[in-house]
């Protein structure tokens, strides 16, 4: 399976019903081997760092088989606001 961005993100968008998703391709030459993501859901209200992680890395779990690395932030929608006017 050819892991492409586009992939990640519309994956991370339905499965998590995320409202804003980043995804970067962080490997040299860009080659789909590190990714970092930026994940903004409401499901992740009340939930711990951990736990969130978690689910991003259920939803990703055959995709992170053939990642070499994987960078995650996770925010809710009321963080991203937040985070977006400092």
């Amino acid at each position: 399976m050819a892991i492409t961005l586009e992939h990640i993100r519309d994956k991370l968008t339905k499965e998590l019903a995320a409202v804003h998703v980043d995804v970067e391709d962080t490997s040299p030459n860009r080659c789909a081997a590190s990714y970092k993501v930026l994940v903004v859901s409401s499901q992740f209200e009340g939930k711990p760092l951990l736990q969130r992680h978690r689910m991003v890395n259920t939803c990703l779990a055959e995709e992170l088989k053939e990642i070499h690395a994987f960078e995650q932030k996770t925010l809710t929608p009321e963080q991203w606001e937040k985070q977006k006017s400092q």
